[in-house]
C-alpha cells in the first residue's frame, strides 16, 4: 500500500471519526463574546450538536435553530425560518452577534443566507457549511474566514504592537491561552480569533448563561486590522490569514503548520526574536525548552519500541506525529479524518484518509491508540494502549486544560504517551 492514500475506496463509512462541518462552526462561534450560533437546519442537527459539546466540555453549550422540516424546506426559501428564529432569539436575550451557518438540507435545496442576511437588521455573520462536504476543521475554518471578511474594518494603521493567531478547531482552549501569554511574554498585544480560551475554558462563572460567556468581543474583532502581524496555525487557518490580510496591506503574515514539538516552537520563537530584535526569549521559555529536550531523552526509550497508530484532525495529526518523531516514536498508521495538504507533511509510515474501521483492520500494526473517545472501545477490544486526544472525549474531565504544544504542553504530552506505552507493555508481557 502507499504511504499516503488521500481517497478511501469504501463507498460508506463503518465506524467514522469525521465530524461535521457545521459542528466546527458552532464552535468557532462560541468563541466570539456573547455570541449565538443558530443553525440553519433540522432541530435534531442542533440538539446532536449542543449535547456533543456540552459532554466534551462538561459546560452548558448555547446554540439556536431555524428548526428546517422537510416541508419548511419545500415550501420556504429559507428567509422565513431564519427571520422568524432571530426574533424570537431577540425577544429572549441580547446577543452582540448571531452566527448563521448551514447544514445538507438548506443547502441541497440552494437557500440563500446571503441574501436573507442583508434583510436583516442585526449584526450577523453568515456561512454556508454543508454537512457533506469537509468536516469540523473545515467548518471552523471557513466561519473564521467569514468572520474576518464580514466583522474586521479596513485600515491603513499599523500597531506593530499588535498581534492575531489563527488557531485551529483541535487546539483546546488552555492551548490558545498558552500561545496567547507565550507570544505576550515577548511583549506584544495578543488577540485570537476564535477564542476558546476564555470561553470554553472551564472557569465557574456567576450564573448559567444563555449565551457564550468569554472570547473575543465584536468591538476586538472591529479593529483587528491594524495588527502588525497575524500569525496562523494549521493548514486550515492560511485562507483566514489571508482574508484577514486583505483588510489591510501593511499587515504581516506567519504560518505554522503546527506548534507541536521542539522544532516547530523553536521556529516560532526565531520569529518572535527577529520581530522584537531580542538578543534571547524570556527565561522561563528558555527554562521550558530545557525540560521538553529532557523529556525528549527520558522518554526516548519507550516510545522508539512501540509502534503507534494516530487518528485525528489533519491539522492536530501531522502535530502529534511531529511531536513523536522528534522524541523517537514510532508511528506506523495516522488516520485522518478528511483530506487535507497536511497529509504530505506526516511523519508516518502509512498516511490514509479513513474511519476506525481501517484502524480496526490494521490492528496488527500498532500498539498503542492515539485518538478520540470513540477509539476506546476498539483498543480494548484489540489489548491497545490508549491516549486520548480530540473530539469528543466523554469518559474524562478537564478536557479544555490538556496542553500538548509548544515546549510545556510538549513535555507533558510526550510523559502521557511513554506511561501508557509501559503499562500496555507490561501488561501484553503479563498476559
Amino acid at each position: 500500500m502507499e504511504k499516503i492514500k488521500r481517497k478511501s475506496t469504501k463507498p460508506l463509512q463503518i465506524n467514522p471519526l469525521k465530524l461535521s462541518q457545521p459542528m466546527g462552526a458552532t464552535l468557532a462561534f462560541l468563541g466570539i463574546d456573547n455570541c449565538m450560533p443558530l443553525m440553519h437546519g433540522g432541530q435534531g442537527c442542533a440538539s446532536f450538536t449542543k449535547v456533543y459539546y456540552t459532554r466534551h466540555f462538561s459546560e452548558p453549550i448555547a446554540i439556536q435553530t431555524t428548526a428546517v422540516t422537510d416541508v419548511t424546506a419545500i415550501l420556504d426559501g429559507g428567509d422565513f425560518s431564519i427571520i422568524e428564529s432571530i426574533k424570537n432569539i431577540r425577544k429572549k436575550i441580547s446577543p452582540s452577534l448571531i452566527g448563521l451557518f448551514t447544514t445538507g438540507l438548506p443547502e441541497t435545496k440552494g437557500d440563500d443566507i446571503r441574501g436573507i442576511s442583508a434583510k436583516i437588521n442585526c449584526p450577523l455573520v453568515y456561512v454556508n457549511t454543508p454537512d457533506y462536504e469537509g468536516g469540523l476543521e473545515s467548518g471552523w475554518a471557513l466561519a473564521c474566514k467569514a468572520i474576518m471578511q464580514q466583522l474586521v474594518q479596513a485600515t491603513e494603521e499599523v500597531d506593530d504592537n499588535k498581534v492575531v493567531i489563527l488557531p485551529h478547531v483541535s487546539l483546546q482552549p488552555i492551548e490558545v491561552e498558552k500561545i496567547k501569554d507565550f507570544i505576550a511574554g515577548f511583549g506584544f498585544n495578543v488577540f485570537a480569533v476564535p477564542d476558546l480560551s476564555t470561553s470554553l475554558d472551564g472557569h465557574l462563572g456567576e450564573k448559567q448563561a444563555s449565551l457564550s460567556h468569554g472570547g473575543i468581543t465584536i468591538e476586538e474583532l472591529n479593529d483587528l486590522g491594524n495588527a502588525g502581524l497575524v500569525i496562523s496555525i494549521g493548514d486550515s487557518m492560511f485562507p483566514s490569514a489571508e482574508e484577514l490580510q486583505k483588510k489591510n496591506l501593511y499587515m504581516r503574515h506567519f504560518h505554522f503548520s503546527h506548534l507541536n514539538g521542539l522544532i516547530a516552537t523553536d521556529k516560532l520563537v526565531a520569529k518572535l526574536l527577529s520581530e522584537t530584535g531580542f538578543d534571547h526569549p524570556p527565561l522561563q521559555v528558555e527554562r521550558w525548552r530545557k525540560r521538553l529536550q529532557d523529556a525528549m531523552l527520558d522518554t526516548h526509550f519507550s516510545l522508539g519500541q512501540t509502534r503507534i497508530l494516530v487518528a485525528a484532525e489533519p491539522d492536530q495529526l501531522v502535530g502529534i506525529c511531529e511531536s513523536l518523531y522528534e522524541a523517537g516514536g514510532k508511528v506506523s498508521v495516522a488516520i485522518a479524518t478528511v483530506n487535507s495538504p497536511q497529509l504530505k507533511k506526516i511523519k508516518a509510515e502509512q498516511v490514509l484518509v479513513g474511519d476506525l474501521e481501517d484502524a480496526e483492520a490494521m490492528a496488527d500494526k500498532y500498539d498503542l491508540f492515539i485518538g478520540n473517545f470513540h477509539c476506546e472501545a476498539l483498543a480494548h477490544q484489540q489489548h491497545k494502549g490508549l491516549v486520548t486526544r480530540g473530539f469528543p472525549n466523554w469518559e474524562q474531565v478537564g478536557n479544555q486544560l490538556k496542553n500538548d504544544i509548544l515546549y510545556e504542553g510538549g513535555a507533558y504530552f510526550l510523559f502521557e504517551c511513554a506511561n501508557a506505552a509501559t503499562v500496555h507493555r507490561e501488561h501484553a508481557q503479563a498476559s
